[in-house]
């Protein structure tokens, strides 16, 4: 029956469809592993786990009887938390915003963002948080076993000025009228503490599990300079006010250190990008509980290859932002924020796998393999549950660790991938990275107990 259960579940990941845990039987034990905790710096070799239904029973270094159980013998790979991205954007499927308001339709951004569901999970991605774009849907879909895909925490439109990041209307649309995205709910125009307070209440009506707001401007959109400080102190304030009325939280879109500053005071609690963290910022970000995002390829020379930045007006953003961001990574090195892995992909799957795996490299090159571990695991975790329990979709999950009660999001790959981040799929280059689907070292996937490769 072992045999049978195995081949079963073998030929699903070529057919693309599932068996879940309790067609294979209640209990699934993964013997012979070498476990990242995703917390240590060191794996615990000669290991086996138990998982029950979609939870991590037991942990030992004992043999497990389980007799009734699905056996995986790992044969010494590395047992890990299945990765969490803090930062996609599965709704901006076209090359830049300008294309999605101007060229596509609603099928074309549904098409897109099954698409990147199923290229995330076979990157090892179990869990994502959209900032920015995805509503409640998706994860309906998802969870009905429609399509394939990580857990979702959405945050459904992005929520900014007039003249803001989240402002994508043409030029010559007038104050008031809405836009191809402000009518599917992918961003939000919002003036004053009202507007605001509305446009954040009808996003959790949406089913976001957290509010994005793009506090300062950006690089790749027309209106805004990346300098631009858009929104007030009583307009942020408005916002987390109505967040903590759901018990969630507001992450906001920030680059300069006034704009981080005044969002961490207000009580944002995770900085995305943040690209002028200093001592300061750490400080502050420290006593307030917050957390950096931050999207490595935005200190990459290839960056400028990106669709979205092809506009000679942001290239020449970029230029000054570039100059004026030197001093974030030192910083980071220095202070040890807790920060989240951010990939912040705007565009196909196709092109999107290619920046994933540039951004994995990217994380491990910049700040060690360790560090660029946590940030995918146990870190993502965390922010997570900030989403708190009235809206967080996943209410009785514990994820981004390998510990007794926590759920069973795990993967299996081949090798140490605290001394090597290629096993996970990482790839030194971008643009010029050859194509390919689901990463051959990442030998299995598991999400809440439920197989979805196994090619052991």
């Amino acid at each position: 029956m072992r045999y049978i259960l195995l081949f079963l579940i073998v030929i699903s990941t070529f057919l693309g469809t599932v068996i879940s845990a309790s067609e294979q039987s209640s209990r699934v034990l993964f013997q012979n592993v070498s476990i990242f905790n995703g917390k240590s710096d060191k794996l615990q070799h000669g290991m086996n786990v138990l998982v029950e239904g979609n939870q991590i029973k037991i942990i030992s270094e004992t043999v497990i009887s389980a007799k009734d159980a699905f056996f995986i013998d790992a044969k010494g790979r590395t047992l890990m938390p299945g990765l969490i991205d803090n930062h996609v954007h599965f709704t901006l499927s076209g090359k830049g915003v300008l294309d999605i308001e101007a060229n596509m339709t609603w099928e074309d951004l549904a098409i897109g963002q099954v698409a990147m569901a199923k290229m995330y999970l076979e990157e090892g991605f179990t869990t994502v948080r959209d900032m920015g774009g995805t509503n409640g849907g998706l994860n309906r879909a998802i969870n009905a076993g429609l399509i394939t895909g990580p857990r979702v925490y959405p945050s459904a439109a992005l929520i900014g000025p007039r003249g803001g990041h989240s402002d994508f209307a043409t030029y010559s649309s007038r104050p008031g009228d809405e836009s191809q995205l402000e009518r599917l709910n992918i961003s939000r125009q919002a003036n004053g503490v009202d507007e605001v307070m509305m446009a954040v209440r009808n996003n959790f009506r949406q089913g976001a599990s957290q509010i994005k707001i793009m506090q300062t401007g950006g690089v790749a959109s027309l209106f805004d300079p990346w300098q631009l400080n858009g929104m007030t102190e009583n307009e942020i304030s408005a916002a987390v006010e109505v967040a903590d009325g759901y018990q969630s939280y507001v992450g906001a879109h920030s680059y300069s250190k006034d704009a981080i500053m005044r969002a961490l005071n207000m009580g944002v609690k995770t900085i995305e990008h943040g690209f002028m963290f200093d001592g300061d910022v750490a400080m502050l970000m420290k006593k307030k509980g917050g957390y950096l995002s931050t999207n490595m390829t935005a200190f990459s020379p290839l960056l400028a290859g990106v669709a979205a930045l092809a506009n000679p007006h942001s290239k020449h953003k970029l230029k000054t932002a570039q100059a004026a961001f030197g001093g974030f990574l030192d910083n980071v090195r220095k202070y040890k924020p807790k920060r989240g892995y951010n990939t912040d992909c705007v565009g196909n799957a196709k092109d999107c796998r290619k920046q994933v795996a540039y951004e994995k490299f990217l994380n491990g090159e910049f700040f060690g393999n360790h560090r660029a571990l946590v940030s995918m695991t146990s870190v993502g975790g965390e922010i997570a549950a900030l989403s708190g329990p009235l809206v967080n979709p996943f209410p009785d999950t514990k994820l981004g660790v390998i510990e007794e009660g926590a759920t069973a999001d795990i993967l299996i790959v081949d090798g140490d991938p605290l001394k090597d981040l290629s096993v996970i799929g990482a790839i030194d280059k971008w643009f010029d990275a050859p194509e390919r689907g689901s990463v051959k070292t990442i030998r299995v996937i598991m999400k809440d107990g439920v197989i979805y490769k196994n090619t052991l």
